[in-house]
């Protein structure tokens, strides 16, 4: 989700009013999801890197991520939605962490639409995470190094048990993966739309959906 800060300087806007605006599109996005039968939507709502940001801004979106889990809840669980955060969450403050923990208890149930949400993440980080837990698990004479592949090393990620990604989409015209489940990616169809983030709406989903359709999905093989 891509263009939050430039939507808000084209209106001589602070860049918060951005942000507000990208969680009204996040709420869309949602329901759309819903309405075209997805089962799995996983939006990368704060990168590792965002943490760079200055600190004013960082303030305003944990600040706005206070706000969203305190006003949207109650929706995801009337909609069916079960919540799953992927990340490192060990950089925010002590109240987020125990309200994403209790959002995701509190949606442990839902079914319509498992919704991950990615936050302080990064894909180089968590497959570093995940070589670490199989080096210390070879080192402790828990595993046998010879058994480590591919599963294993998905079984070691934060998306351990979830399915690939079979389409990711990337707003505001920019055309980089800007290191996002790029384990889980590998064979993911890509959609670029040169729409900023917050005017991101249910015609541009449905788009992107349509245009998924059109690609013949191989895997590496050849066409039967």
């Amino acid at each position: 989700m891509d263009g939050n800060r430039r939507w808000a300087a084209s209106r001589r806007l602070p860049g918060i009013a951005g942000h507000r605006e990208g969680a009204r599109a996040v709420r869309r996005t949602i329901q759309a999801a819903i309405e075209s039968g997805v089962a799995w939507l996983t939006l990368y709502a704060f990168s590792s890197e965002n943490w760079r940001r200055p600190v004013g801004e960082i303030f305003d979106l944990t600040g706005l991520l206070r706000e969203y889990l305190r006003s949207e809840l109650a929706e995801l669980k009337e909609n069916g939605v079960r919540l799953r955060i992927i990340g490192d969450l060990e950089r925010f403050d002590p109240d987020i962490r125990r309200s994403l923990a209790e959002a995701e208890a509190q949606t442990t149930v839902n079914s319509r639409l498992n919704l991950i949400v990615a936050l302080s993440y990064g894909a180089r980080a968590e497959i570093a995470v995940a070589a670490r837990r199989l080096a210390e698990a070879a080192r402790d004479g828990r595993l046998d190094p010879k058994q480590i592949d591919e599963a294993r090393v998905a079984g070691a990620l934060a998306t351990a048990g979830m399915p690939d990604p079979d389409l990711i989409i990337r707003t505001s015209g920019e055309q980089r993966l800007s290191n996002f489940l790029l384990w889980q990616g590998a064979y993911a169809e890509l959609v670029f739309l040169d729409v900023l983030w917050p005017d991101f709406g249910a015609e541009h989903f449905a788009r992107a959906l349509t245009e998924y359709a059109r690609r013949e999905r191989r895997f590496g093989t050849r066409p039967g």
